[in-house]
């Protein structure tokens, strides 16, 4: 039995179809999740990683897990990697010998960072300790961030970004969850961690052209300043990790703008480029 956490999010839900498919026993994972959002043959259990407590049904008889942890969890747990290492130590003793932990490059890239680096670290640092076989996924920014356009384009077929024209090797969420059912099923890749990117570099202004072609229609890019992103990230976000997230897009480091190989040495392809993800997921613009 394989748990996964997170499973109803861009990464998790997609996760818990490829190893249904695959004919592996899934127990998926989420706060407010119901059987309407699994496959037939995934079990749905209603958690919070924020209380280890709720967390025992869904370990119950498994041996690997997969586990997100959600800014959301961050921004409300007092305690993020005293927390997880409770859950860890309940997954263990309930018979889990193997751990995916979904962290983030800006552990290695922003060490000071407190949301990405040194949270993040102390919460690799968990997993690590644990006693379990381990493998980290490192991605950078997603593809699907781009769904934080989806109304103003269906509305007024507008796209508001600050950075126009600095490019990152955004990911796809599919090919994460792809290379994390390599990592839950197959040998090989215990103590490794693999920095997932896509295979280029893309900007704000061409992201929302590929959007234009992906619905066929142009779409106006407005350019916004600094403090004007800030300001509708500090909507959605907590103040850490919306500061963090504005540093990383408006000024990389040469480690943020770097082309991985790790998905196309574990998948035997190509990383999933923008322009694929945006016509795949047109309808959310339409």
């Amino acid at each position: 039995m394989i748990v996964v956490t997170g499973a109803t999010g861009n990464v998790g839900r997609t996760l818990v179809r490829l190893l249904t498919q695959a004919g592996e026993p899934v127990t998926a994972v989420s706060r407010k999740i119901t059987t309407a959002d699994v496959p037939q043959e995934a079990r749905a259990v209603a958690a919070d990683l924020a209380d280890p407590a709720s967390m025992l049904p869904a370990l119950a008889g498994a041996d690997a897990m997969f586990l997100l942890i959600s800014g959301d969890f961050v921004a409300v747990a007092d305690n993020p990697s005293d927390i997880i290492s409770t859950t860890l130590g309940n997954a263990k003793s309930s018979g889990i010998t193997r751990i995916v932990l979904l962290s983030s490059q800006g552990v290695a890239t922003r060490p000071e960072s407190p949301s990405h680096g040194k949270m993040g670290q102390s919460i690799e640092d968990a997993v690590q300790r644990s006693g379990m076989d381990w493998t980290i996924l490192r991605p950078g920014g997603f593809h699907s961030n781009a769904y934080a356009w989806a109304e103003p384009v269906r509305t007024q077929r507008t796209i508001a970004a600050p950075f126009s024209d600095v490019g990152l090797p955004t990911v796809d969420p599919d090919d994460i969850a792809e290379v994390a059912a390599v990592a839950l099923r197959e040998n090989g890749h215990t103590g490794r961690t693999y920095v997932l990117t896509g295979p280029a570099l893309t900007t704000p202004r061409e992201r929302a052209a590929a959007i234009g072609d992906a619905l066929g229609e142009p779409i106006r890019f407005i350019e916004q300043t600094h403090d004007e992103a800030r300001t509708q990230m500090l909507q959605f976000m907590p103040e850490p990790i919306a500061d963090t997230t504005l540093a990383i897009i408006g000024t990389p480091t040469p480690a943020e703008q770097r082309i991985s190989p790790d998905i196309e040495r574990l998948l035997g392809r190509t990383a999933t480029p923008f322009t694929h993800w945006a016509h795949r997921n047109a309808p959310a613009f339409r």
